[in-house]
């Protein structure tokens, strides 16, 4: 059906008559009706082999072939390649929130693909785009067609795209990273969709993705990629269990595993008791109106571990988070102490000085890092506020010392942060919280859009500051792998209440609770 043949692409360099070869003479081949997956680190070239299928890299040189059917989509004009786009050939886009135009309703927008590449009645286009969200999952599906993306959930958004994918009935369905920041049951919802999909309509789809056990779950052939070539191919079961080349042996064992580690209780860090968050969403003419988003907890906090908090999205681990560091937007009720002082009564004046001893790691940190500050300054701020009788060579001395200690090099401290990788990115947002010596750090999400090898890297970062510095984690993911391999105890959250509450060991073996034994089930089922 598609047959690839020493597919080379590269890009103008940053000199004048320099090339960058992205993709590196790489081959390979899809059939009917089968889901073949790219594996590989983020820029192996993946999505540029994905998007030179579709000719979305019209600023690219590219060489060799790409036969569809027989035909060379290298060798077609723009107008033919915009006919098999979409309607022979569609795809699913990495990033829902980007790839939807916010201006546009969800209905418009399917409507759109419709009426590029069908004639089709008002009535007949409305009933098709009914009926592909309808198909997708997508609930109240007349409500949902007068939304805008901004009014939808990330799993929401996801099944959109696939709607707009599905819209012209494709034969070849390209999935770019289709369950990326996807929590474990959406994600599973899905993988179960696409599977549904691709049975029913008999057709081929080719995987982008770094999610190894999605992978393991999906597809019936896979392809690894290394700095832009394919260095090994075959069977799922046969790479996954006698991987030839060193480089998919690395990749595999940097999958998350158990952290198995009894942690003894110690002196209590953080004591919530009876704790609420709530958001006003809105007023009628009688009243105001309150979602909550943690109803009544209470738990405990020890010095020295990591508290793991699990759920979907939607089930108040966020706020949980910003709760702890008086970091809640809303109206928050209950008691929190960090280390005997209360911290929902304390006055802003004296809650600053405190600041230094907790600290966040945010899910993104590209934007919660500043792109008009060098890392070193970014380091610095913090000792500026904090430590001002420190000396600008103090400064300096402890930012270097900080920037080696989470793997990074000194010249980096000169650069600015769109000048390094997601996982580098990840590494300064760390660094910049524990330079503060904090005793407490909320880390959100830390590692949802890295992929395995990189991921791998930054929670055995974490371990080794944890046991160097004695730090205290609270790691907030949707990963229950991630969670199992760093989390001493774990919290299930779902609707703003604790399910349940354990020793990680012990509630991820012997859940109690439905909703714990179907976030297992859609996270272990591959190694059953």
């Amino acid at each position: 059906m598609l047959d690839i043949d020493k597919l080379s692409v590269s890009f103008k360099g940053t000199k004048e008559n320099e090339k960058v070869e992205i993709v590196k003479n790489i081959s390979f081949n899809v059939e009917a009706n089968e889901r073949f997956a790219l594996v590989g680190e983020s820029g192996s070239g993946k999505t540029v082999t994905a998007l030179s299928i579709l000719g979305l890299l019209p600023e690219s040189q590219k060489s060799g072939s790409i036969l569809w059917n027989g035909r060379n989509l290298l060798e077609l004009s723009q107008a033919e390649i915009r006919f098999i786009r979409g309607g022979e050939i569609a795809m699913i886009f990495q990033e829902p929130m980007s790839a939807l135009n916010p201006l546009l309703t969800v209905g418009e927008q399917i409507a759109e693909v419709l009426e590029v590449h069908k004639v089709i009645s008002k009535g007949e286009k409305l009933n098709r785009v009914l009926e592909l969200l309808v198909q997708t999952g997508i609930d109240d599906p007349e409500r949902r067609l007068n939304c805008f993306p901004h009014e939808l959930s990330g799993g929401q958004k996801q099944r959109v795209l696939i709607s707009m994918a599905l819209a012209c009935e494709p034969s070849f369905l390209i999935a770019d990273e289709p369950t990326t920041a996807l929590d474990m049951t959406v994600r599973q919802q899905i993988l179960n969709l696409l599977f549904s999909i691709q049975e029913q309509k008999k057709m081929s789809i080719l995987l982008i993705t770094h999610d190894l056990p999605l992978v393991e779950k999906f597809a019936n052939r896979v392809g690894v990629m290394q700095s832009g070539r394919l260095i090994e191919t075959g069977l799922v079961e046969k790479i996954f269990n006698n991987p030839e080349q060193e480089y998919t042996k690395k990749l595999l064992d940097s999958r998350p595993k158990p952290l198995n580690a009894t942690f003894t209780k110690r002196s209590v860090l953080v004591e919530v008791r009876n704790l609420s968050c709530k958001f006003d969403i809105g007023r009628s003419f009688f009243s105001k109106r309150q979602f909550s988003a943690v109803s009544r907890e209470s738990f405990v906090i020890y010095k020295g571990e990591t508290l793991g908090i699990v759920g979907e999205s939607g089930s108040g681990k966020t706020s949980l988070g910003l709760a702890l560091l008086n970091l809640f937007s809303g109206k928050l009720s209950g008691k929190i102490s960090f280390d005997s002082i209360d911290l929902t009564s304390i006055k802003s004046r004296n809650l600053s000085p405190l600041r230094k001893r907790f600290q966040m790691v945010f899910q993104d940190p590209f934007s919660s890092l500043s792109p008009r500050m060098t890392v070193g300054q970014i380091l610095r701020e913090g000792l500026s506020l904090h430590y001002p009788s420190q000396s600008d060579s103090e400064k300096i001395k402890k930012c270097e010392s900080m920037i080696s200690e989470v793997g990074l090099e000194r010249m980096h401290l000169d650069r600015y942060p769109h000048e390094f990788s997601g996982g580098q990115r990840q590494r300064i947002a760390i660094a910049r919280a524990v330079i503060l010596e904090p005793e407490l750090i909320v880390l959100d999400e830390p590692t949802s859009a890295l992929d395995v090898s990189v991921q791998a890297q930054v929670l055995e970062l974490l371990m080794k500051l944890q046991t160097n510095r004695g730090l205290t984690f609270v790691f907030i993911s949707h990963d229950l792998a991630v969670i199992r391999a760093i989390s001493h105890r774990v919290v299930v959250m779902r609707n703003g209440r604790i399910l349940e509450f354990g020793s990680t060991s012990h509630v991820l073996k012997q859940p109690k609770n439905e909703y714990t034994c179907q976030l297992l089930d859609a996270a272990f089922s591959h190694e059953n």
